[in-house]
């Protein structure tokens, strides 16, 4: 490829329309002194037309004879536009929100939802907003619907309702990267909201409160068998000392007799009046023979 001649992807970047660097010719150079001096013989009418104001959060993208005036957007402040020759176009540079409509989608495990969002962009380039495309809003609105039905419909039910925020991000990059040409940023997707089908509705809460009623009861379960050994440890425990069992015993009966009972009524083993006056039931026996 020959130096002085360009390279077909910045052939293509300059045939971008506001980017062309072609400056006015003879005829334009005369159409622009007389709009000078037609602005002059009116003055101070002519000043009050000529003058705009453009605000903080705009630009002003000037076409003098159909061509971009330097290839950028002016403002904020004061500008001047001249009569007969000179047009211009107020950009907002504001984010924008762009409501996404509830779109009909076939998941990848064959279950119709309907799913909405939001997206949020704003403007960087006025020149490329205004040159590249005929009505940015729009283009930006109806490919923000196709990408959002392109990707949810390569997601599972169970994807899409536990992941939105990767969908999103991954939205939100394919939007960025298609609309990069018209001059248009994406700060943020979000998805609002996933409707589906009342039977599937009713089939994941059945399905919910089965897999949560079968989690209780292995739990239950788990819960009696820690129980179990902790009773057998115990019964091990006081096997090995009568006395403990006797205290163990008594305690309960303490605690039974918190709850404000009137009669308590409960057998006496007679193993409990061994040791007390030296009397045992052995003992009591022999002598009831012996009489």
């Amino acid at each position: 490829m020959d130096a002085g001649v360009p390279s077909p992807e910045k052939q293509d970047k300059e045939n971008l329309v506001g980017i062309s660097k072609r400056q006015l010719g003879a005829c334009g150079w005369i159409l622009l002194l007389l709009s000078f001096l037609l602005m002059i013989i009116t003055f101070p009418i002519s000043i009050w037309m000529c003058l705009k104001i453009i605000k903080e959060y705009e630009r002003a993208v000037v076409f003098r004879l159909g061509r971009i005036q330097a290839n950028k957007a002016k403002g904020p402040g004061l500008i001047l536009v001249l009569p007969c020759i000179d047009v211009f176009v107020k950009v907002d540079l504001r984010t924008v929100t762009c409501n996404i409509p509830p779109q009909e989608i076939l998941t990848r495990d064959s279950v119709t939802t309907q799913v909405d969002g939001v997206v949020y962009y704003r403007i960087h380039s006025a020149v490329s907003a205004v040159a590249n495309v005929n009505d940015v809003h729009q283009a930006t609105f109806l490919l923000a619907q196709t990408t959002l039905r392109n990707v949810l419909g390569t997601q599972t039910l169970s994807q899409i309702l536990s992941g939105r925020e990767e969908i999103a991000h991954s939205i939100q990059t394919l939007l960025d990267d298609a609309t990069e040409l018209w001059g248009i940023r994406v700060a943020r997707v979000e998805i609002k909201d996933v409707r589906i089908p009342v039977q599937l509705q009713r089939s994941m809460a059945a399905e919910a409160e089965a897999t949560r009623e079968a989690r209780a009861r292995v739990l239950a379960a788990e819960g009696e068998m820690n129980a179990s050994k902790s009773l057998k440890s115990a019964s091990m425990v006081l096997s090995e000392s009568p006395i403990a069992l006797q205290l163990r015993y008594l305690q309960t009966l303490t605690t039974v007799a918190t709850e404000k009972n009137s009669t308590i009524v409960f057998p006496l083993p007679m193993n409990i009046l061994e040791g007390i006056g030296g009397i045992s039931y052995g003992n009591h026996k022999k002598a009831d023979n012996r009489a």
